[in-house]
């Protein structure tokens, strides 16, 4: 009875030793895998677009496409960016629009630096209390909707301002791509015919008129918007500079749709407007050197902090 009883033990221990040797084999077997993998993405080039000369990235193929023909054309980033900002006015407006603002941050190839504040500036007649009720209560959304949220607009004066001090070609060559977009029309992506039909309401609301962007019909994919007012405001600027927004025509009549909505910018909230040049500001993170925007923006304090708490971790 032993013997049987030592063959059936002698199995079985060379039984778990296969079963261990095995499992072993198997986890080398995974671990070089994995090692194999991860060494495979380490060497792995850079799957990103890459160029040899410039490059334009901006919300819409249409904007990227125009600033590129800039550069090709001859003209510098400069060029190329306020051609995009005009296009993306009439392809893309809730990216860039003329009846809003925002800020530039630049390195030249030199290593000079600078930014310029174009963001909206509050009317002549904007006071402390202008969005609180009678008993001194925020009104809700009085500060966000309407004729009364409304900020004086920055971005036509900040493309003239860039242009004046970087710009090389003629501005009238860098706004005319945007005025033969907005004559031809704008097929419509479906992500922007939902934007659109989201936003009825809206413009129902809070316009005098009805929009030419409302139809009888909900927009769809693949659909053609004509931006005939936008083609004429545009075409104004080209000719007559930025004279062509904040002066004449186009200036009486963004007064007159605010006196109608109960908005107070005035002709002279509009003449007056002018863009800040300001000193960027410049950090470190670690090996990087870090240029951002100074206030008003918040943006580049901001940034920098997160950047140097995070710094050692």
């Amino acid at each position: 009875m032993r013997k049987p009883l030592k063959k059936i033990i002698k199995l079985l221990v060379a039984l778990v030793a296969g079963i261990i040797l095995l499992a072993a084999t198997v986890l080398l077997s995974v671990n070089s895998w994995y090692h194999f993998q991860a060494q495979q993405l380490v060497e792995k080039k850079p799957m990103g677009v890459t160029a040899r000369n410039g490059m334009v990235v901006s919300a819409h193929p249409l904007a990227s496409k125009i600033g590129v023909a800039v550069l090709e054309k001859g003209g510098n980033a400069f060029d190329a960016a306020i051609a995009v900002q005009f296009a993306l006015a009439v392809v893309y407006p809730s990216a860039g629009n003329i009846g809003g603002g925002g800020f530039l941050v630049y390195r030249t190839a030199e290593g000079r630096t600078g930014s310029l504040d174009f963001r909206e500036k509050a009317p002549l007649k904007a006071h402390r209390d202008m969005y609180l009720d009678s008993e001194g209560k925020p009104v809700s959304r009085l500060s966000l909707d309407g004729h009364l949220a409304a900020g004086v607009p920055g971005t036509v004066d900040g493309m003239f301002a860039i242009h004046e001090k970087l710009g090389s070609l003629p501005m009238s060559d860098l706004i005319q791509p945007a005025i033969d977009l907005a004559q031809k029309g704008v097929v419509l992506t479906a992500k922007q015919a939902e934007g659109y039909n989201g936003s009825r309401e809206s413009f129902l609301k809070l316009n005098t008129h009805r929009p030419y962007v409302v139809q009888d019909q909900l927009w769809k994919a693949d659909d053609r918007i004509l931006h005939r007012d936008l083609a004429a405001t545009l075409s104004r600027i080209r000719d007559l500079g930025r004279q062509g927004f904040y002066g004449g025509q186009t200036a009486e009549l963004i007064v007159a749709e605010m006196q109608r909505g109960g908005g107070i910018i005035s002709i002279d909230d509009l003449s007056d407007y002018r863009s800040v040049w300001r000193k960027p500001i410049v950090g470190n993170y670690k090996s990087y050197q870090v240029i951002s925007m100074p206030p008003p923006s918040s943006g580049g304090i901001a940034l920098l902090q997160l950047l140097k708490s995070s710094e050692k971790i």
